[in-house]
């Protein structure tokens, strides 16, 4: 079974679904881990495309993210890797290797994958598609907090990203047609964890 959870930066996809995921005991996929780890692979490798790099690399998710047996975990997330990996998502080539390697994944086992085009484009027949979403504010507050940034140069960002994401040519960012939308604004996340895993169960039941 494949839980597709989709929606905007900051909405709070990631913690949501490593929680349900945790209380199914299934297994978590951060399809933005896979970008910002091809992102930081092509950094500095200039005689080949970030494309390339994505098609050729071997990357393992889970606790720890592994590209090609290194453990770039903590590299991932810095402010430099963000913003190549918000640049190369853009890329078609890029997006082409990454959601063969992601649909390779999902073929097998139970899933709660989470990105921005999962239900759409990388499993547009998963069991459960949620679009998560929150108020663009809260967004950046999050995001802000994380960081250690000013909320309000992070909610420009945002915006920013958000018109990439929804304006790109290739698999941009918008819920599918069957998708469950969540507002997670002003809501604790085990409180929309606790949703979703009881819209699994359910849809469980319904196969």
């Amino acid at each position: 079974m494949v839980i597709a959870i989709d929606g905007p930066a900051g909405a709070g996809k990631s913690t949501v679904a490593r929680g349900v995921a945790e209380r199914l005991g299934f297994t978590y996929l951060d399809s933005g881990a896979m970008y910002r780890a091809a992102a930081l692979a092509a950094m500095g490798r200039g005689e080949r495309s970030p494309a390339e790099v994505a098609a050729a690399m071997s990357i393992q998710l889970g606790e720890r993210v592994l590209v090609d047996g290194t453990d770039v975990t903590d590299a991932i997330r810095s402010a430099t890797v963000s913003e190549a990996a918000s640049k190369i998502a853009t890329d078609p080539g890029v997006r082409s290797a990454l959601v063969a390697k992601q649909k390779e994944l999902l073929d097998h086992g139970d899933w709660v994958a989470e990105g921005r085009d999962i239900g759409t484009v990388v499993k547009p027949d998963a069991e459960l598609k949620i679009f998560l979403t929150a108020s663009p504010e809260e967004r950046a507050h999050r995001r802000a907090a994380e960081l250690g940034a000013d909320w309000r140069t992070v909610l420009k960002d945002q915006t920013l990203r958000d018109q990439q994401d929804q304006g790109r040519e290739h698999s941009p960012l918008r819920a599918a047609a069957d998708a469950i939308e969540l507002d997670s604004t002003g809501r604790p996340a085990e409180d929309v964890i606790t949703q979703i895993v009881g819209l699994v169960r359910k849809a469980a039941g319904t196969r």
